[in-house]
């Protein structure tokens, strides 16, 4: 046998509910030992947010039908939301604002134009989900305006990466972007 047999569907539901299960008690344990033996530093906060992002991940993965893009999307949120949490708890030093996001948002554009190019026939399936980074990828200038960075250059790098994605997407692909735009909002 070349490959390992492959888990019916219904056995495979029960491990992730008892895994599940699992990281429940964890979090509950971790919660219990945070507030007994250091109560002054609330690490488990931190630690349950990368149980959830996990999870996130994992029960996303799982779906058999999931859009490369819709999970470079899913990614690029959640990181997000992670790292934002993650500077919060330790307090709101802001790196966050200054190079978590921006780098994700670099990325996620990076990713989705190497998607592009590779699957230049098959664009149609990805480029809603573009339109949606490329749409998130505006919050540098949030993070711009509301001057919630001390240092503002990956801001600038993040979203000029966001924009030169957004043209490129735009000269490989117009006829089949906008078809897909007509197609999802019945314009």
């Amino acid at each position: 046998m070349l490959y390992p047999n492959k888990l019916n569907r219904k056995k495979g539901e029960f491990i992730i509910k008892i895994l599940i299960g699992v990281s429940i008690i964890i979090a509950v344990l971790l919660i219990i030992i945070n507030k007994t033996c250091t109560p002054y530093v609330r690490w488990a906060g931190l630690a349950n947010a990368g149980i959830i992002y996990i999870w996130i991940t994992v029960l996303y993965s799982v779906n058999r039908n999931t859009n490369i893009a819709a999970h470079v999307l899913l990614q690029m949120v959640a990181i997000s939301i992670l790292t934002r949490y993650i500077d919060y708890k330790i307090g709101s030093k802001g790196w966050s604002y200054t190079y978590a996001i921006p780098i994700v948002i670099i990325v996620a554009n990076i990713t989705m134009f190497v998607l592009t190019i590779i699957s230049h026939k098959k664009y149609i399936r990805y480029a809603i989900y573009q339109l949606l980074v490329c749409l998130f990828s505006i919050l540098p200038i949030y993070i711009i305006y509301e001057n919630l960075s001390k240092n503002l250059v990956m801001s600038y790098i993040a979203m000029g990466v966001s924009i030169v994605n957004l043209i490129l997407t735009i000269c490989l692909c117009a006829r089949d972007l906008g078809d897909a735009i007509v197609r999802k909002f019945h314009i």
